[in-house]
């Protein structure tokens, strides 16, 4: 496969591609490839996070179509939300060093996917597999956005980060998912990387969400990695769902994210929502349980948490597990970043005909400004190298101007050079304390 647009025309593209994808009619379902799965006899429970289970080289499928490429694919060891051993898979894109220049081998990306979807059929492993369903596209559209560091000889790792029960929303599973699939990358003899290649991590929207848990837990769950990774870029970012439900609900595109976020959840910490839910929200509980984004995007225009659950339940504060779930998922409870940062935003939703909230402020549509500058300021109080930045556009707008900002930031750290951070000049924000359960 080869990039040979403008950098412009790569980020037009890109948006524009994004959008035709989420319009198409459905695609031919495909069959779970056993790959994916783990079935050797040893538990988990006995196997160290970041192991590697299963290997295999593919040929790379652009939106159902073949390509030269090719790709290494892993099953590895990695966890849960609830810290329960799991297996997850990650594709690796590296250099042929016997046709092109190995330079930039050991400069790894750590691309974490906006596939967003509560079917596990829709990680992007699957699509550069051979998947031909729609959501398949969306790693087509992303693989113009890194595909500047595949042409470069960049190793490129990108994983399923909502695991292999796709628990939208999960955070910290995503951040797991994330660390883990970078140790499977080092534990890769094929791959041949050196033992101090250096990583930055980077992701849009729900790649952001891996990107900053995986950025947050480091120290603690993977402080092996301390060598290695020297930064983290992310925008369009979930800070606390619980904000973010009553910004999006019953809006013209993004409504749908509301309950895909609240069933994500719930299965990501074993919680039953169906016994709270009324006949509309089972009815909308059946139809979205394995839904992508692709088929979720302007089709919950009038759905409200309301119409979702019983008369007494509609204070979500009043359901004990819920609370404790969604508390849990509020970025920056899981800990400090030890690598710089760049954090980019947009506040321009009425563009995606999202209001302002009246208690959160401004966001890009679906993700909430103020909660990210809050999240920018807590770590730049802890010492964190943060740059961040808002632009007054919509969230998929902002993925274009956000990415080449996010590229330069990149190539300045494999460069060596001193990260740049603007904490005094970020604004106060929303307070991010965590919901009181209501008995």
């Amino acid at each position: 496969m080869k990039f040979r647009l403008s950098k412009q025309g790569l980020l037009l593209s890109a948006a524009q591609v994004a959008v035709t994808a989420l319009m198409l009619p459905s695609m031919a379902n495909a069959a779970t490839d056993p790959f994916f799965e783990y079935t050797d006899s040893t538990p988990l429970a006995d196997i160290a996070p970041g192991t590697i289970l299963k290997s295999r080289t593919i040929s790379v499928y652009i939106a159902g179509i073949k390509t030269q490429m090719q790709a290494t694919q892993l099953v590895y060891r990695s966890t849960d939300a609830q810290l329960r051993p799991a297996s997850n898979v990650t594709t690796i894109f590296t250099p042929d060093c016997a046709k092109a220049s190995c330079a930039n081998k050991n400069k790894v990306i750590s691309y974490q996917s906006f596939y967003d979807s509560l079917n596990p059929e829709d990680g992007p492993s699957r699509a550069y597999a051979g998947g031909k369903r729609l959501p398949d596209l969306l790693p087509a559209v992303e693989t113009i956005l890194f595909g500047k560091y595949v042409k470069q000889g960049y190793t490129v790792v990108i994983s399923d980060t909502e695991g292999q029960k796709a628990n939208f929303a999960a955070g910290p599973e995503y951040g797991y998912n994330t660390l883990d699939a970078i140790r499977a990358t080092f534990n890769a003899p094929q791959l041949g990387l050196s033992p101090d290649a250096k990583v930055v991590m980077m992701g849009y929207s729900g790649g952001a969400i891996a990107t900053e848990w995986a950025a947050e837990l480091a120290p603690t769950y993977a402080p092996d990695l301390k060598p290695n990774l020297i930064g983290a870029a992310f925008g369009g970012t979930l800070v606390s769902p619980e904000h973010n439900l009553p910004y999006v609900e019953g809006t013209p595109i993004w409504g749908g994210v509301m309950p895909m976020a609240v069933l994500g959840v719930s299965r990501a910490y074993d919680i039953d929502i169906q016994k709270y839910l009324t006949p509309r929200g089972l009815e909308v509980f059946e139809k979205m349980k394995k839904a992508s984004i692709a088929y979720v995007l302007g089709q919950y225009t009038k759905v409200t948490w309301k119409d979702l659950v019983k008369p007494e339940y509609q204070d979500r504060a009043k359901i004990k597990e819920y609370v404790e779930a969604v508390n849990k998922v509020i970025m920056g409870t899981g800990g400090t970043p030890e690598i710089p940062l760049q954090i980019g935003q947009g506040t321009g939703g009425i563009w995606e005909l999202t209001k302002p909230s009246p208690v959160w402020g401004a966001g890009d549509g679906v993700m909430l400004a103020g909660d990210v500058r809050t999240l920018a300021r807590q770590y730049c109080a802890k010492g964190v190298p943060v740059q961040h930045k808002e632009w007054g556009s919509s969230h998929f707008v902002t993925m274009v101007s956000w990415l080449p900002w996010a590229t330069a930031w990149i190539d300045d750290r494999f460069a060596g050079k001193a990260a740049p951070q603007n904490c005094s000049s970020i604004a106060a924000g929303n307070s991010l304390a965590p919901i009181v359960y209501k008995p």
